[in-house]
């Protein structure tokens, strides 16, 4: 099946070939290209989405705020090294002065895109539709009093000015919070001539307000935060000259370092650590535009931050909060049509989920059938009387789940629960704790993992009673539980009670909890064991195989690929003539189409609608093909620092589904497609460039992957629910 688009359900593609054959031996001199400048290029093909005038408004604007939150995470987590390296001075390794600068640099293009495109093309769209957002000049004397009122009712009661002074020294400003400084006149009520102000502004209040109806003319009016504060400094300042002001914002270096080694209770460590997260080192300032060099300077000296740090805007200091105007905003024509998801395909409601296994395993593609899915395969274990043990692996699954509301059931059944929770998954880690608290609280069996490793995998398994006998049922997914960003990401549920996959998963699960040593699994790979040493050995033995004269091929799908002995491999079995093609998402640093060493390799980024999210690998010699799915990305970290898996795929229909709608799809999408060049730059791709390979599909060229995969499972599910003649 052509990733969703073949008329014919039983018609089947071949993977399209990739370049000529190059029998060249390894050559050194290949220049890694650098992740950090990768990760900015991914969210420069984000922000493409924003640019596309077909798509709808709200979505573009919604694009736009996504790379902003992408950027503010980017600070958090990557710019501490670099700037670090800057402030010393050092011009060695791979963090330095000219790193910094050249990173500066780049970020500061991107931004300086954004806000051209919010000021010149977002917002006249949005006014031409009647939809704006009205500054302190543009209102009325009606709007004025509405907002007065506004802000004495919700505003000033929240709000503390800080003169500063020696008693008064600058305030503690907590990471990406909205603040203004205030350059003020005249003297204090004591005679003393202080004359910078700080007002900070608390994060409960709401950064953009909609005007209601009896004020706004018809229109849909939007105030922001930072203007109605704006216009009622000087109320602020009773006594004083409000003079040169700026909003200003301050991103910190957020990346929690806990010595598990050092401690006695992670989870309690970690609380600890969260308390100080918003308060770490000052990595950018964001000010206005119009912001006095005097402030700027002022402020930077009070972060310790070099001027290449200084971020001036041309609007709100923080678009991502600009994305709280989608929600309000009342109308469906300026949004994507409403997606809604198929039951999956190989699944009946209502249907016992033990029989169906016991017949086959299920894949479900996701968001393109639903998560459901997988939450009735747990709701049925839960209620089943007969399932005695639950496991469960939690790494992201949100503040409010409805997995671990199954969970906490299941303990009151009296099954036993058993809940790997990963504390340390960056930016969820207080979720985390209050659910592992709560499931401690009522009896389950929480462990954290394996110390100085992150738990990756995502692993569901359920022991039942049958007859005699146990038999084990098992989820694995390439995402999360979180049934909120299952419908934004691409990932691929595997649900099998095929006894070799499960006796591996009851195997990982008790490694996990008592630090025992891990027996030889039949069929996963788990990291940091063998994933890395078993991905090497078999980009190894193609390479072999592609030197003695034998057909290969290499396709993988994953977010990120910057492990340098991976890398390694892929070039040097390219260069035996092993033909490789590479869908990955995100950060890539391996050089595709350089000629003389990576003739053999191609690269490609696809952004649509979702989040390309899955992992797939596959492996072909001659008629012999594997394919794996996998919680890994191809990083260091994941292959060496974390507890991750791969398991193949062996059910010769679901493997060819796979690589029919994760990979073919993909390698002749012509409309959502970015081709990495032998230059180190991404190009958008306008048409299938696999055009003329077995497997090209007009409608993919059309459409892009994402939307055929649509429109297959929506057209699947009108077949379903036909009713039966």
């Amino acid at each position: 099946m052509v990733a969703s688009v073949s008329a014919d359900p039983e018609f089947v593609s071949p993977l399209p070939e990739s370049g000529d054959v190059l029998n060249a031996p390894v050559k050194p001199g290949l220049t890694l290209l650098d992740r950090d400048h990768s990760i900015l290029a991914f969210n420069e093909r984000v922000l493409d989405w924003a640019h596309r005038t077909e798509v709808p408004l709200i979505e573009r604007l919604r694009y736009l705020t996504i790379v902003s939150s992408n950027l503010d995470e980017f600070f958090e987590v990557r710019a501490a090294p670099h700037l670090a390296a800057h402030l010393a001075g050092e011009h060695k390794g791979n963090y330095n002065v000219e790193s910094f600068e050249r990173l500066a640099e780049a970020a500061h293009a991107l931004v300086d895109r954004q806000y051209a495109l919010y000021n010149d093309a977002l917002i006249p769209a949005f006014a031409a539709k009647g939809i704006q957002i009205i500054s302190h000049g543009e209102r009325n004397a009606v709007q004025r009093k509405w907002v007065h009122d506004y802000f004495e009712r919700e505003v000033r009661p929240l709000l503390i000015p800080v003169g500063l002074d020696p008693a008064h020294p600058f305030p503690q400003v907590a990471n990406k919070s909205l603040n203004f400084i205030v350059r003020l006149g005249g003297k204090d009520a004591f005679g003393r001539e202080n004359p910078i102000a700080i007002l900070k502004v608390p994060r409960v209040l709401p950064r953009m307000i909609r005007m209601p109806a009896k004020v706004s003319g018809g229109k849909t009016l939007f105030i922001a935060l930072s203007s109605v504060v704006r216009a009622h400094l000087s109320s602020m300042f009773p006594g004083r000259e409000v003079g040169e002001f700026s909003q200003f914002r301050v991103t910190r270096h957020s990346d929690l370092a806990v010595d598990e080694e050092d401690v006695k209770n992670l989870r309690t460590a970690l609380r600890q650590g969260l308390q100080h997260r918003h308060f770490g080192q000052a990595v950018r300032l964001e000010v206005s535009s119009s912001c006095a060099e005097s402030l700027a300077s002022f402020l930077l000296a009070q972060f310790d931050l070099p001027p290449q740090a200084l971020y001036r805007v041309h609007g709100p200091v923080n678009l991502a909060r600009v994305a709280q105007m989608i929600d309000l905003i009342d109308e469906p024509q300026l949004r994507f049509p409403p997606y809604q998801a198929s039951y999956p395909v190989a699944l009946s409601p209502g249907q016992s989920f033990f029989e169906r296994l016991q017949r086959g395993d299920v894949l479900i593609h996701q968001p393109f059938e639903n998560f459901e899915g997988v939450l009735a395969f747990l709701r049925e274990a839960v209620q089943d009387p007969q399932v005695l043990a639950i496991k469960q692996t939690i790494y992201r699954t949100g503040a409010d789940s409805q997995m671990m509301d199954l969970l906490r059931e299941a303990v009151r059944r009296g099954k036993e629960v058993t809940a790997v929770v990963e504390l340390k998954a960056r930016f969820d880690e207080e979720a985390n704790i209050n659910w592992a608290e709560m499931l401690e609280s009522i009896g389950a069996q929480v462990v954290y993992g394996v110390v100085g490793l992150k738990t990756h995998a995502k692993m569901l398994l359920v022991t039942r009673r049958e007859g005699k006998q146990m038999r084990r049922y098992g989820h694995l997914s390439t995402g999360n539980y979180n049934p909120r960003t299952a419908a934004l990401y691409t990932d691929i549920s595997h649900l099998t009670a095929d006894p070799l996959l499960t006796a591996d998963m009851e195997a990982v699960f008790v490694h996990m909890a008592s630090q025992s040593r891990l027996p030889k699994l039949n069929r996963m790979w788990l990291a940091p064991f063998d994933l890395h040493r078993n991905l090497i050995a078999r980009i190894d033995a193609l390479g072999a195989a592609a030197a003695a004269g034998e057909p290969t091929r290499i396709v993988v799908k994953m977010n990120a690929l910057t492990d340098e002995a991976l890398i390694a491999a892929l070039v040097k079995a390219g260069q035996k003539g092993v033909k490789i093609d590479l869908i990955v998402r995100g950060a890539c640093t391996l050089p595709a189409k350089v000629p003389g060493l990576t003739d053999n390799i191609r690269v490609r980024s696809v952004i649509g609608r979702f989040l390309e999210h899955s992992r797939v690998f596959y492996f072909r010699q001659g008629n012999d093909e594997s394919l794996y799915l996998s919680s890994a990305d191809w990083m260091n970290r994941n292959m060496l620092r974390r507890i991750e898996l791969a398991w193949p795929v062996t059910d010769p229909v679901l493997r060819q589904r796979l690589i029919d709608e994760c990979l073919v799809a993909y390698l002749h999408d012509g409309r959502d497609a970015w081709n990495l060049d032998s230059d180190g730059v991404y190009h958008r791709v306008y048409k299938d460039t696999h055009a003329g390979e077995e497997g090209a599909s007009r409608t993919i060229e059309a459409h892009g992957a994402q939307t055929a995969l649509m429109n297959r499972y929506a057209s699947r599910g009108l077949q379903r629910a036909a009713p039966r003649s």
